[in-house]
């Protein structure tokens, strides 16, 4: 399947901003959505709309084997030994939050460590301040190389015995670097910690799987992967996830309550209190099937040429500087010299061209570039070197005009 075809599955993208073709850089903010997906939400609320688990009658029977049934597809795109490893949460920032909040605060005292990396997005560093100051337990940041890269021997004079938690996420959503978890994974074992992976970034784009990884918890969110906002995922060993108390109590999760006491539905369902995110689980098991269509590899592929290509491009480009590895994922960060990127996204979308500018959730790593903000232009499946055609040609336009009204 070509990247042509792929477009054409994307009603959004056949439109214009500003009276030019949109072209949608931002995909690692959030993807759009095929018609596959919008499809299978529009028969969920049309045809079985109903609650799951609860009910005995016929739409109660569809909506839970399709909720239940999108748990097995992520299980498979996982590669998780069992669907009881599987917990549908809002996002990754719930997943991570779950993890510090119960498996953090339950196992970290003041003589303990955790280690994340300047890097990362603010739900990987917030969570783990937080049970940091609950617990007395030290946060300790991984040192990064001069292209913003993490060196194993780094990990390995950083990890030590006193270490219980590491948490790096597995693609930088502002360098692009695609960090080895699988090797930090192991020296975090090694040393008697736990892994968690922050793979928002990595799992629309790659193949993940979590057994090889090795990792204790891993979490992603839908919407950056084709599917709907609201609905993400934890996954953990279940060794790991039974003797984790749940954080939110209600509906759904209990077995027995008592007017003193309850207790607690087996996994994975003992972490997924109330009426769970329904249409959204339906919706990534559709984006599921349609990625598996499409092929991992090929997404990766595809995207690996054209972020060269996009480097290439912004190379001949005098005043831009991009930041990150050579090596990275399908994104491009980058400044105009003596342009905000604000003002730099601002024209930019007055060309149809959607970037990211800001501090990308990531103000540490922004202080690391002594930068206050940058601008992004993020790759997927349905971009092409037209698009980034478009994109460097709307740049030189950007430059032009800043550089004649300072001039």
């Amino acid at each position: 399947m070509n990247v042509q075809e792929v477009r054409q599955m994307f009603p959004i993208l056949d439109q214009e901003v500003n009276g030019h073709p949109l072209v949608y850089l931002d995909s690692a903010a959030t993807s759009q959505k095929p018609k596959q997906v919008i499809e299978k939400l529009d028969d969920y609320y049309r045809r079985y709309n109903s609650n799951v688990h609860r009910g005995v009658h016929t739409l109660g029977t569809l909506a839970t084997d399709g909720y239940e049934g999108a748990r097995e597809k992520v299980r498979s795109f996982i590669n998780a030994k069992s669907t009881e490893e599987v917990i549908f949460t809002r996002g990754t920032t719930t997943a991570i939050n779950l993890v510090a909040s119960s498996y953090g605060r339950e196992n970290l005292g003041p003589d303990d460590e955790i280690v994340i990396t300047p890097m990362e997005h603010h739900s990987n560093i917030i969570p783990w301040q937080q049970v940091a100051k609950a617990t007395g337990a030290t946060l300790k940041y991984l040192p990064l190389q001069a292209d913003g890269s993490i060196d194993l021997k780094d990990v390995e004079e950083t990890v030590n015995d006193k270490t219980k938690i590491v948490s790096v996420m597995q693609v930088s959503n502002v360098l692009g670097a695609i960090n080895p978890i699988k090797e930090i994974t192991a020296i975090a074992h090694k040393n008697g910690a736990i892994m968690v992976v922050d793979g928002a970034q990595s799992t629309p784009h790659m193949k993940v799987d979590v057994r090889d990884l090795d990792c204790d918890f891993f979490a992603f969110s839908g919407h950056k992967m084709c599917a709907p906002t609201g609905i993400g995922v934890l996954y953990g060993k279940k060794k790991l996830l039974d003797k984790m108390e749940p954080i939110e109590f209600g509906g759904e999760m209990i077995d027995f309550v008592g007017l003193q006491e309850s207790t607690w539905k087996e996994l994975p369902w003992k972490f997924e209190g109330g009426t769970p995110i329904i249409a959204g689980a339906i919706g990534l098991g559709a984006a599921i099937d349609f990625l598996n269509d499409i092929g991992l590899d090929n997404i990766e592929a595809h995207e690996h040429k054209l972020v060269q290509y996009a480097m290439d491009q912004l190379s001949n480009v005098d005043g831009v500087e991009i930041y990150g590895p050579k090596h990275r994922a399908g994104l491009v960060t980058f400044n105009c010299e003596d342009v905000h990127p604000h003002d730099v996204a601002t024209v930019l979308d007055a060309e149809g061209i959607a970037v990211r500018a800001g501090h990308h959730c990531a103000q540490p790593l922004m202080k690391w570039l002594n930068v206050s903000a940058t601008a992004r232009a993020s790759f997927y499946l349905y971009n092409t070197e037209e698009d980034v055609d478009a994109f460097v040609k709307a740049l030189i336009k950007t430059k032009e005009y800043f550089g004649n009204v300072f001039r």
